[in-house]
C-alpha cells in the first residue's frame, strides 16, 4: 500500500491538518481509523495498523490531531482530546469518504493509551458514525490520572491549562452516557503501571448503570500498559462479518 500524505482543512479554525492515508487495492472496502498515542503523532501507528490493513485490504487513515499531549508540543492545548482534536479526526474520516471510494457503513476505530482515550471520546461524540471501536488501556479520568501519574501530570496540566473543567471536559467518564450508544470493547492490562486497570471498569460499570443493555465490552487481560493487536483487530473483525452464535443448553 502506498502512503499518501494528507492535508484536511479544520472546519473549527481553518487550519490545514494532515493525515496518513493508505488507500486499500479495490474500491467500496472499509476503513481502519488508528489513533497515535500519548506521546506521539500520526506515524506512531504504522508499525501496528499497517500490516493489518494490508492483510484485510482496508484503507487506512491515521490522523495526526493536533499532535502528541506533551507540553513540549507548542499546541498542546488543542491535542489532548479537546474540541479541536476530535474535530480533526472526524474532518479527517469525511475527507477520505468524500475521496477514497470508502465502505463507509465499515468504519473501524482503534487506538490505545491516548489512543485509547482518543477512540472513547469519538465513540462519545459519533457513536454511530463507527461499525465497531477498541480501546486499549485508555485514561477515562484526566482529573484522576493527574494525581495518579507524577509523570504525566505536567502534561496533563499544560494541555488542560491546569483547569480541573477542562480536565472534565476531555475525559471519557464525563461522557458515559452517550458512550453507551457506541459499538464498543475495552481492553486493559491487569497489571498495568501506567494507566491503572479502575480507569476502564470505572468507565464500564459507569455505562452498565446507565444500559446493562448497551453494546460496550470489556477484556481485562493478563498483562500491563500494551495492546494485543490480533485480540483487537479479530474483535474489530467480528463487528465487520458477524459470528456464528451457538446457542448453550443445560
Amino acid at each position: 500500500m502506498i502512503q499518501t500524505e494528507i492535508w484536511v482543512a479544520s472546519t473549527l479554525d481553518g487550519s490545514m491538518q494532515p493525515s496518513l492515508f493508505y488507500r486499500a487495492s479495490r474500491a467500496g472496502r472499509p476503513l481502519l481509523i488508528g489513533l497515535h498515542t500519548w506521546s506521539h503523532n500520526r506515524f506512531n501507528q504504522i508499525d501496528n495498523m499497517l500490516p493489518w490493513a494490508e492483510k484485510l485490504d482496508f484503507n487506512l487513515l491515521l490522523p495526526e490531531f493536533r499532535g502528541s499531549n506533551l507540553d513540549t508540543n507548542p499546541n498542546c492545548r488543542q491535542a489532548c482530546g479537546s474540541e479541536f482534536a476530535r474535530q480533526d479526526v472526524k474532518d479527517a474520516i469525511d475527507y477520505v469518504l468524500e475521496n477514497g471510494e470508502v465502505d463507509a457503513q465499515n468504519l473501524f476505530l482503534l487506538g490505545l493509551s491516548g489512543g485509547g482515550h482518543m477512540a472513547l471520546l469519538m465513540a462519545a461524540f459519533w457513536p454511530e458514525l463507527f461499525k465497531a471501536v477498541g480501546a486499549s488501556v485508555p485514561i477515562t479520568d484526566l482529573r484522576q490520572w493527574a494525581q495518579e501519574n507524577k509523570d504525566y501530570r505536567p502534561h496533563v496540566l499544560a494541555c488542560c491549562g491546569d483547569s480541573e473543567e477542562e480536565m472534565l471536559e476531555r475525559s471519557p467518564m464525563t461522557y458515559a452516557q452517550t458512550i453507551a450508544k457506541a459499538n464498543l470493547k475495552i481492553f486493559h492490562g491487569k497489571f498495568d503501571p501506567v494507566v491503572p486497570v479502575h480507569h476502564t471498569i470505572d468507565l464500564y460499570e459507569r455505562i452498565g448503570q446507565i444500559d446493562p443493555r448497551a453494546s460496550v465490552f470489556l477484556e481485562i487481560f493478563d498483562g500491563g500498559h500494551e495492546i494485543d493487536m490480533q485480540s483487537a483487530m479479530y474483535w474489530l473483525l467480528s463487528q465487520y462479518r458477524g459470528k456464528e452464535v451457538i446457542q448453550v443448553t443445560g
